[in-house]
């Protein structure tokens, strides 16, 4: 086994970083959309490769690479209304189980439509700012990565002002947490739902734009990544924002860790090991020390699922 030194901890701590900022931007999405709908959006990884696919058809049709992102990103957001409007909103009253059927049936069909629209090919898109790769404490990194954590730290903060300090985005979050009240206070929340799917889709093009210098686009590139994000939303349950944000970055560094020092061949099983103990976690008695609150009161929240 080879000798690591400090700088070498540091190299795989900063690329498990940005890897994790990519989880992150994926699970806020699928936050968004829980919080205001209750539905799980398995297709979110779809909207990661429209993002990174889209950005590479409008860079070939001889846009600017800056006008290509900024125009996939939008072509993105209008698929995700398109898709609540024609496949959630018609099942609003359907079980969970049912709603989340829909969405996997709407991710593979996307994926479908990618493959006879582009193929089987794989594409590259170039980096945003070429050059050689920066040295951060040490650390040797690409510029795309330095691009990514700047992204994601950007998105975060647009998010936090857009929640915070907006009356469209504290009309969504009133539609969070009490969704007949805020009915009842005149807010349109069919319209905060689609809102909420617009936003969901436009993170997870963005993550996909990001990512897409660093590795090859191709049809099938957002079903892992969108996993890998629904683990990260998972481990905030689904509800929280700087949970996601600490546990996407967690699960990013343990990546990067274990193929550093094991093998590249087992970071994708931490991301399911991950997943398999948070729901054990908050599905059984196992961690009930550890808990704050009793299982009986989650289950009830549970059951409150608001419609979409």
């Amino acid at each position: 086994m080879p000798q690591f030194g400090l700088e070498d901890y540091l190299q795989l701590f900063v690329s498990g970083v940005s890897t994790g900022s990519i989880y992150v931007l994926i699970a806020l999405g699928l936050i968004t959309i829980y919080n205001v709908t209750g539905v799980t959006n398995l297709a979110q990884g779809e909207f990661v490769m429209l993002g990174a696919m889209g950005a590479v058809m409008l860079q070939r049709l001889g846009l600017p690479l800056g006008v290509a992102c900024v125009g996939s990103v939008a072509l993105a957001m209008v698929v995700g209304a398109l898709v609540y409007r024609l496949t959630i909103r018609p099942a609003r009253h359907a079980p969970d189980v049912t709603l989340i059927i829909i969405t996997i049936g709407t991710a593979i069909a996307l994926r479908g439509l990618a493959l006879l629209a582009w193929g089987t090919t794989s594409q590259a898109l170039p980096e945003f700012t070429p050059g050689p790769p920066a040295n951060v404490w040490g650390a040797v990194l690409s510029r795309q990565r330095l691009w990514i954590m700047g992204t994601a730290g950007v998105v975060l903060a647009a998010l936090y002002l857009f929640f915070e300090g907006t009356l469209l985005g504290k009309a969504v979050r009133a539609c969070a947490v009490n969704r007949r009240a805020a009915e009842l206070a005149g807010i349109d929340a069919a319209a905060m739902a689609l809102l909420s799917y617009t936003i969901s889709a436009a993170l997870g093009a963005v993550a996909g734009i990001v990512i897409a210098p660093l590795t090859l686009v191709s049809y099938d590139m957002g079903l892992a990544l969108g996993l890998k994000g629904f683990v990260v939303a998972i481990m905030g349950g689904l509800v929280s924002a700087p949970a996601a944000v600490v546990g996407g970055l967690i699960l990013g560094v343990m990546e990067s860790f274990a193929s550093g020092l094991v093998s590249s061949g087992i970071k994708d099983a931490l991301a399911y090991l991950a997943l398999f103990v948070v729901l054990m976690a908050r599905t059984t008695d196992l961690f009930a020390p550890f808990r704050r609150r009793p299982i009986a009161r989650l289950s009830v929240r549970r059951a409150r699922r608001p419609t979409p």
